[in-house]
């Protein structure tokens, strides 16, 4: 396997990653909009970690870019 094909294989765990983390926060941000606070720090810690996982997926995309 060549390093653009594993970088692309990557990628693509990586946003399946961050698309299961988006879906899981869905409950928690409800849950806050109806005023639960718990959910509120819940959902923000989430989001941290989809910031984090996103920049992740954008460094994976520019290595593939450069690889090609």
């Amino acid at each position: 396997m060549s390093n653009g094909e594993f970088t692309k294989e990557m990628m693509s765990a990586q946003w399946d990653e961050l698309k299961k983390l988006v879906e899981s926060l869905e409950l928690d941000i409800a849950k806050n909009v109806s005023g639960n606070k718990s959910a509120g720090t819940r959902a923000r810690k989430g989001l941290r970690l989809v910031k984090q996982k996103a920049a992740e997926v954008v460094k994976t995309s520019l290595e593939s870019d450069k690889g090609e």
